[in-house]
């Protein structure tokens, strides 16, 4: 068993202006933000496009994001396919190269079908052929789909599976699996925007877009939590809100790789059909990182 207390940057993938993987550059992302104590990485998540790479590619993110995090941080993968297949086949690539869990995303294409029967049998499947600890991702504003309390409490019953990444922010909902499920499934906030709340009811931890950027005040937040300083955490929380919501459901991707650029590490474009923020809602994102005082 892993333990997840603590924040996870969820990586975007660098690429350069032709679109093509630039690893030297997420390289270096990954040494400038190891600086702060981070517990580890996610690569390949959401904000890591995984759905735009090809099975190759994400080989390569894998080995080489292995390679240059260190062995006192955590490499999580994302490795969640449309099929059971395709999942089993990535959670193994990441496993060979040297990632300490993966990160599986439900499928969701033919999200009619995906009954609890379904996702247990594809759940149960993965965490069966994975020989590192598997960790569930509900992410219904990518995938149309919310899993439900009672579905994600029969997923977490498998001995291999570790834990929740929750980015829908129903505090409740998580509240209720921390409550029913077993002592040492982990719950991970998958937002900043929710941090304190969803570590009120029990999260450990979490993996945060808003960590690629501001790092120390993500940490802080987490620490002030678990110190007991209750103001202190929600005061960070209420903070931190306006950032979070730029680089997540307002603007996405693009707003995080521009808000890293802006700070001094490298975001670059994403991969089309993601077009990069206009002239208007790059001066306002900007304006927002400037008055919290995020900067190199």
């Amino acid at each position: 068993m892993i333990q997840l207390n603590g924040i996870f940057p969820p990586l975007p993938t660098s690429f350069d202006k032709d679109e093509n993987l630039a690893m030297d550059m997420m390289i270096a992302n990954i040494e400038k933000l190891s600086a702060y104590d981070l517990r580890g990485f996610l690569v390949l998540g959401s904000n890591g496009e995984l759905v735009h790479l090809s099975d190759a590619e994400k080989a390569q993110v894998y080995e080489k994001a292995r390679e240059v995090i260190t062995p006192d941080k955590l490499m999580i993968a994302g490795t969640g396919g449309q099929s059971t297949r395709e999942t089993v086949m990535l959670t193994r690539a990441a496993a060979k190269a040297g990632a300490d869990a993966v990160l599986v995303l439900n499928p969701f294409y033919f999200k009619g079908l995906m009954n609890p029967e379904a996702l247990k049998n594809h759940y149960f499947a993965v965490a069966d052929a994975s020989t590192i600890p598997v960790i569930i991702y509900n992410m219904p504003a990518n995938s149309g789909m919310d899993m439900d309390a009672d579905t994600l409490l029969i997923l977490s019953e498998h001995p291999n599976i570790i834990g929740l990444k929750d980015s829908g922010g129903n505090v409740a909902k998580m509240g209720a699996i921390r409550k029913r499920a077993k002592p040492d499934f982990q719950i991970l906030a998958g937002s900043a925007g929710f941090l304190v709340p969803a570590m009120s009811v029990g999260a450990c931890g979490g993996i945060l877009a808003s960590a690629n950027i501001a790092p120390a005040q993500c940490i802080a937040m987490h620490k002030a939590f678990n110190s007991g300083d209750i103001n202190a955490a929600s005061r960070l929380q209420l903070d931190i809100i306006p950032v979070n919501n730029a680089v997540t459901k307002k603007w996405g991707v693009p707003a995080l790789k521009t808000a890293m650029d802006y700070i001094g590490l490298y975001g670059g474009p994403a991969r089309k059909p993601i077009l990069p923020l206009n002239a208007g809602a790059k001066a306002e994102l900007l304006k927002i990182l400037d008055d919290y005082n995020i900067k190199a």
